[in-house]
């Protein structure tokens, strides 16, 4: 992560002594774009004038429109058990990020002077980036999702404008999901002094950690120039608390045996260490002078913490055994797009952690820095992802093309950048790659990339997602890593855990059921890769892929199998691409796996997961919705998921009895198939009344915790005719900066503001003041509605809009209409 001077910083030393000789801004505004393509596109003398303006990050593809033409596939998804190529519609979302697009931005740097460096950096660029500086190539990354800096300096001209070009392009059958397309993350301009620390230049590590102490190493890169050595400069750093004290000083003079590093100890009393439960960070501030000339200054933020996995014990956070309690997920932000926006990434971050989520694992590419500091910040743990594809092709174009010649500098780039995040507690080199099949290829391939992890950072462990059990403990691919991750068949687990040295299974990819919000199948029994002409899944969460299973198939696991360290779920929310089992149904374009859907809008799975990740917090969810015009009569199963043992359904006042989550059922007496089918393990998790009856009216639960006493209750009612819309933000005071985003929960309720589940109105929005619609999503992944345009129709009776603050502060007021319902309006307060 590129290591900005934070307000911390500037506490502690002068604004102009800072700015003087490290300088670091954004370009965000006065770029060009288009999708044409010519070689004269990189010259100082293009006149770019007619070309469309955006503002980075912009992601060009999620603006559409949908087509099935969109990178349609002929393919055999081996990882799904497809023998044969199949047309496959809707893999990556079916937005048009195939091609190629141009960037231009003419910019002036008076900073870069005699004596100075100018580095440029790419958080991410999709893909195949080359870069050009007044028409002279300046650097090329192809790797999307990797950050990567490229040395301005030989191109600028000092006291004049300049001209940045980037060229990217996306090739068709290059990804297995909707991969963005564009400048989608962050760009950065570096000036520096010609002797300065590089981009992610610093390492701290925590050595030793009580409750009394804590011992800290950082080790500090110096680029210098010819003729000068290290022993001409010392380094002075402090270490400064969240509350902006110094609690820790070093001095070192620099020495010519140190290989261009300084080598600096801590002791810091009383320190407070990171966890998700309290997330403390310490900045470190290094100056380094020349005599008494201030070179550089250069700020990281780090967390003092330890990890460690312990043979046949576990992983460990601070010397304190952790199970994992988390999902995966793809770096798309829904009708967002590939963007990387803060708002957008603390909402998920705050969702997942009231559902319990301990940790975000992200499939299957390096993430962007707002991820990580946002998770730095607010307790997330995170398996930092980097490959989907190593030698052995999944798909026509993927990573394979270049991984021989790309792979170290991608991973070396990724454990860099990220290595003094204190989030960031495994690296994991691989997904499901075909290697696993290949011989020995695929063991070797996997030590010579987790040695790198290991010689680039050496205090985190590695691990990887392998989805073939059987061959890759077989051939020791297994045996290698230092956390087997194991993706989906549980089954397997007690098998391969006496195989493994490591003594510990980590499921590193689990579950894969699917469902679509407020959508119930009827009869309700569980099934294996189900169609139904709607291109929907049942909601009842009994539903799943052929490889894969139901949630209470690896909460069993993880509970009862002491060497079982956790489990990251497929997928926390729903994402572009991969519209399983709809590969070939269009419209289908998201994914159903989400336990949010695409708007971010809970499914009735976050409550089950959140009954059983975060028992100490009330959960009471009642499902299916009781509209079913037509049913009465009929066999309606009800569910409920909650934190207590046992609860009493009541419908329209008559009670249907009393469950209570039977605690019998283990691992070892439940996995015969005739259990499966009768949801035996179900009923350990969740209370479940399968004779019910629908007739309209109140359906009403009272929870019991294990004295037999009464705790909670919840009603449901039939909901009438659609007569008002709800309005209801996430945030109703936000930054006046442009970027930042207000999501709105939009909701039609009947004249007693009871949700209205089967409504599918269509909204129209509107936005006065210092803001504007930025986006909305239903959540339905069959709709092919524009995300930008202001009107949709919700899906269940509900959708999300976004509304963005402008860079002038005021009232933002968003006013939301529809042919015969009540209007709403609401206000949201913009500020600096």
């Amino acid at each position: 992560m590129i290591k900005r001077i934070a307000l911390l910083t500037l506490l502690v030393t002068p604004l102009w002594l800072s700015a003087q000789v490290r300088t670091e801004k954004l370009l965000e505004k006065g770029w060009k774009f288009t999708r044409e393509d010519n070689p004269e596109f990189k010259t100082s003398q293009f006149d770019d004038t007619k070309w469309q303006s955006v503002c980075i990050p912009h992601d060009w593809a999620i603006y559409g429109p949908f087509s099935i033409n969109n990178d349609k596939q002929n393919t055999a998804i081996v990882q799904d058990g497809q023998k044969e190529a199949m047309e496959h519609a809707g893999r990556t979302g079916g937005l048009p990020f195939v091609g190629t697009g141009w960037y231009r931005l003419r910019f002036d740097v008076p900073e870069y002077t005699d004596g100075k460096k100018c580095t440029l950096v790419f958080d991410g660029a999709m893909s195949h980036a080359r870069v050009y500086i007044n028409g002279k190539e300046a650097g090329y990354w192809p790797n999307g999702y990797n950050a990567f800096s490229v040395d301005a300096s030989p191109f600028l001209k000092q006291g004049e404008s300049n001209t940045l070009a980037v060229r990217l392009e996306n090739f068709t059958e290059s990804s297995r999901w909707y991969p963005g397309a564009g400048l989608y993350r962050n760009v950065h301009l570096i000036v520096t002094d010609d002797a300065h620390v590089p981009v992610w230049g610093t390492q701290i590590i925590t050595t030793a950690l009580t409750d009394k102490y804590a011992k800290v190493k950082q080790a500090t890169s110096w680029n210098y120039p010819s003729g000068k050595s290290l022993s001409d400069y010392v380094i002075v750093t402090d270490l400064v608390d969240h509350n902006g004290k110094i609690v820790a000083t070093n001095r070192k003079q620099g020495s010519d045996f140190d290989n261009d590093l300084f080598e600096q100890e801590f002791v810091i009393e009383n320190p407070a260490a990171w966890t998700p439960e309290t997330p403390d960070l310490y900045t470190s501030i290094s100056k380094i002078y020349e005599g008494d000339v201030l070179k550089d200054q250069y700020s990281t933020t780090f967390g003092i913490r330890t990890v460690e996995v312990r043979q046949g014990e576990g992983f460990f956070l601070n010397g304190k055994r952790v199970q994992f309690k988390g999902v995966c997920n793809h770096h798309d932000l829904g009708p967002l797009g590939g963007i990387a926006n803060e708002a957008g990434i603390r909402r998920q971050i705050r969702m997942l952690k009231d559902m319990g989520c301990n940790a975000i694992r992200t499939s299957h590419n390096m993430p962007a820095p707002e991820l990580i500091k946002a998770c730095d910040e607010m307790g997330m743990m995170v398996m930092a992802e980097s490959f989907d594809e190593w030698a052995t092709a999944k798909v026509q174009n993927g990573y394979h093309t270049v991984f021989g010649e790309w792979a170290e500098k991608d991973i070396v780039n990724l454990v860099r950048h990220f290595r003094n995040n204190p989030s960031v507690v495994m690296w994991c080199i691989g997904n499901e790659v075909p290697d696993q099949w290949a011989g020995d290829k695929g063991p070797k391939l996997s030590l010579w990339l987790q040695n790198i992890c290991h010689r680039e950072d050496p205090t985190r462990p590695v691990t990887q997602g392998m989805d073939a059990p059987d061959a890759v403990v077989n051939n020791n691919m297994a045996a290698v890593m230092d956390v087997p991750g194991f993706n989906y068949r549980p089954f397997k687990y007690i098998e391969n855990y006496k195989k493994l040295p490591q003594e510990i299974i980590l499921g590193s990819e689990t579950a894969s059921t699917i469902s679509s919000r407020g959508v119930y199948k009827f009869p309700v029994v569980r099934r294996s890769m189900p169609k139904y002409p709607d291109h929907q899944s049942s909601s009842y969460d009994v539903e799943h892929c052929g490889w894969s299973n139901l949630p209470e198939d690896d909460f069993i696991q993880h509970e009862d199998l002491p060497y079982c360290i956790g489990e990251f779920v497929w997928t926390g929310f729903d994402y572009l691409g991969e519209p399983t089992p709809y590969y070939s149904d269009w419209p289908s374009h998201s994914s159903l796996f989400g336990i949010i859907d695409l708007a971010g809008i809970p499914k009735d799975r976050y409550y089950l997961y959140r009954s059983h990740w975060n028992k100490d917090v009330e959960t009471l969810h009642i499902l299916p919705h009781w509209n079913w015009e037509g049913r009465e009569g009929e066999v309606t199963p009800v569910f409920v998921y909650t934190n207590y043992p046992t609860a009493e359904l009541f419908i329209n006042g008559k009670s249907q009895g009393k469950r209570t989550k039977d605690l019998s059922v283990t691992v070892h007496n439940s996995g015969d198939s005739l259990s499966t089918a009768n949801f035996k393990r179900q009923k350990r998790y969740r209370l479940m009344w399968m004779d019910t009856k629908y007739e309209p009216g109140t359906v009403k639960v009272i929870a019991y915790d294990k004295d037999g006493n009464a705790v909670a209750e919840k009603e449901m009612k039939t909901a009438g005719k659609p007569y008002r819309i709800e309005l209801t933000a996430d945030r109703d005071k936000i930054m006046a900066d442009g970027k930042d985003l207000s999501f709105v929960t939009v909701k039609i309720v009947d004249k007693d503001g009871n949700l209205c589940p089967t409504a599918a109105n269509e909204i129209t929005f509107k936005v006065k003041g210092k803001g504007y619609y930025r986006a909305g999503a239903n959540g339905d992944p069959t709709s092919l509605e524009s995300f930008q345009a202001p009107h949709m129709k919700v899906f269940s009776g509900m959708m999300t809009a976004i509304v963005s603050s402008t860079e002038e502060p005021g009232k933002i007021t968003l006013e939301a209409t529809s042919k015969g319902l009540k209007k709403a309006t609401l206000v949201i307060e913009s500020g600096k």
